[in-house]
């Protein structure tokens, strides 16, 4: 028989443990008649809450639930990355333990692995529940990065992913310290099927990612998976020497001819201001770059375990 490993990172989701274990586990007929044999991975991201306590209730009725905790919350991604480690699944599959990602698509998605696809990814088609400024501005997200990078990274796709374990392998040989699992579904490659449904609201508590949270996120994608912003800022470079030379042309020649006096400091200071400004954006773009050089070059572990059951 071949394994399905679900990996589940979750951070202060008591209320929701059981509850997924519960809709996960309808699927295990399913996946008896295929031959496929099932086990469970929560990855506890440092939670503050009962988590892992309701985690380890499920142990005791059940051992193919498992448990990975961390000494501290590292953040999702790196969450992501421990479940494929310590996934050992012919298959292995992503899903939020908030039942954003329905478990009941599995079926559905296990057959299209059986048709041939190498992964089968999901994606809203609405952001029904959100507001409406977090929805417009993850809209204009996926916009940019379609326009400047290379890397596939499709409006809506959440992390709810079922591979085979050449994919696992694949994502696995990625050993970056600044990770984006999103942009990373797409360097690997590999034929994907997408699967759209409508959003669901998460079924208990509250979300983990603030506006804040989800622009720094953003940052981090654009700058793993562009360099358009470094080639913008030599562009802006390059643009005010062009303006600077011509003004000063203009300024000779106006004085030459009509003997006009340079004055005016009111417009001085703003052009000042101005190219400061744009100095000091360009610097910031250049140090998000060097931030994450730095952080890369330290070569600390993504993670760090307290318990492992």
């Amino acid at each position: 028989m071949k394994l399905l490993s679900a990996v589940v990172p979750c951070y202060n989701e008591e209320g929701n443990i059981t509850d997924f274990y519960v809709e996960f586990i309808k699927n295990e007929s399913f996946f008896k008649r295929k031959d496929v044999e099932l086990e469970l991975w929560y990855i506890d991201d440092g939670s503050k809450d009962g988590s892992v306590g309701e985690i380890k209730s499920l142990i005791e009725k059940d051992k193919r639930v498992h448990l990975l905790s961390f000494s501290r919350n590292f953040g999702k991604e790196a969450a992501i990355y421990a479940g494929l480690e310590v996934a050992k699944g012919d298959y292995v599959v992503f899903l939020d333990a908030d039942l954003q990602d329905p478990p009941a698509l599995l079926p559905e998605m296990f057959g299209y692995l059986e048709q041939g696809y190498d992964s089968v990814a999901t994606r809203r088609v609405n952001r029904k529940g959100e507001p409406m400024v977090r929805s417009f501005f993850a809209r204009m997200f996926y916009r940019i990065m379609k326009k400047i990078s290379r890397t596939e990274i499709v409006d809506g796709a959440r992390d709810y992913r079922l591979m085979t374990r050449q994919v696992v392998e694949a994502l696995l040989s990625l050993k970056e310290y600044n990770r984006f699992t999103k942009g990373m579904f797409g360097w690997v490659g590999f034929e994907t099927k997408w699967l759209e449904f409508d959003n669901i609201e998460r079924k208990k508590g509250e979300t983990k990612w603030s506006f804040w949270k989800l622009f720094i996120y953003s940052l981090e994608g654009i700058t793993s998976f562009s360099t358009a912003p470094l080639a913008f800022a030599a562009f802006m470079g390059v643009l005010f020497c062009i303006v600077a030379f011509g003004l000063i042309i203009f300024t000779i020649v106006r004085k030459a001819l009509f003997g006009d006096p340079t004055s005016g400091w009111p417009s001085l200071v703003c052009i000042i201001s101005l190219i400061s400004g744009v100095q000091l954006f360009c610097l910031g773009i250049v140090g998000q770059y060097l931030a994450k050089t730095y952080m890369e070059v330290k070569n600390r572990p993504i993670y760090l375990v307290k318990e492992e059951i």
